[in-house]
């Protein structure tokens, strides 16, 4: 059986001997180092080159997840796994774009934090359900919006006029509310719906004001 090689990190020095304490108890884990901030695990994790960090985010001077994008850099090869009280949607997001192989919350059991570290040791991501469905939503978020810009990059951009014709059937306005507020033929005014329907790939004027909304080109 290989023993896997574990840098524990975190400015709790209690903390950090309870689960050295748990980790050593493993026939397959074995820390070989400690650090009590960031910049410390960094020099570490240069000297030691463990197969995983586990490492706390708030930590005095350099934070856990600046130590986590400099180890990432200084040895690739090496997996950091963040374990930390922050339950916080944005750390999550930046400990994932900078490498983190996993993201833990310190209330979970100790046995699963040792079933998630194997997982990350494999190369799977050891997040807990309900963070791994927060990355997801995000994931689905991004590409909603990516598809939305996609979108208004193949439409036609409308004149300065049509966007006030499209501004004003937004508000509920008729073709006569519209030629006679903005002193032009009612002809004039069917011309441009016609174009602003047509540039935006719409078939009603209900759709194309809610489309302009949507794609930002009215408020």
């Amino acid at each position: 059986m290989s023993i896997a090689r574990l840098l524990l990190v975190d400015d709790h020095a209690l903390f950090r001997e309870g689960l050295k304490a748990i980790i050593n108890a493993q026939p397959d884990f074995e820390v070989v180092g400690e650090a009590g901030d960031g910049l410390e695990a960094v020099v570490k994790a240069r000297e030691l080159r463990p197969d995983l960090v586990l490492m706390d985010i708030r930590m005095p001077g350099m934070d856990g997840l600046e130590a986590l994008l400099r180890i990432r850099h200084a040895a690739p090869e090496t997996k950091v796994v963040v374990l930390t009280v922050e339950n916080d949607q944005q750390q999550l997001f930046r400990a994932v774009k900078y490498g983190a192989q996993g993201y833990l919350l310190k209330e979970l059991p100790a046995q699963k934090v040792l079933e998630m570290l194997r997982a990350a040791l494999r190369g799977e991501a050891a997040l807990p359900p309900a963070l791994a469905a927060c990355i997801l939503e995000e994931f689905r978020r991004l590409s909603r919006q990516q598809e939305t810009a996609a979108s208004s990059s193949e439409i036609t951009p409308l004149t300065p006029r049509e966007a006030e014709v499209l501004s004003r059937i937004a508000l509920g306005a008729t073709d006569k509310e519209i030629a006679a507020a903005l002193h032009i033929s009612l002809y004039t005014v069917k011309s441009h719906v016609r174009n602003i329907l047509s540039k935006l790939q719409v078939n009603s004027r209900h759709e194309a004001a809610r489309y302009a909304r949507q794609l930002g080109l009215i408020e």
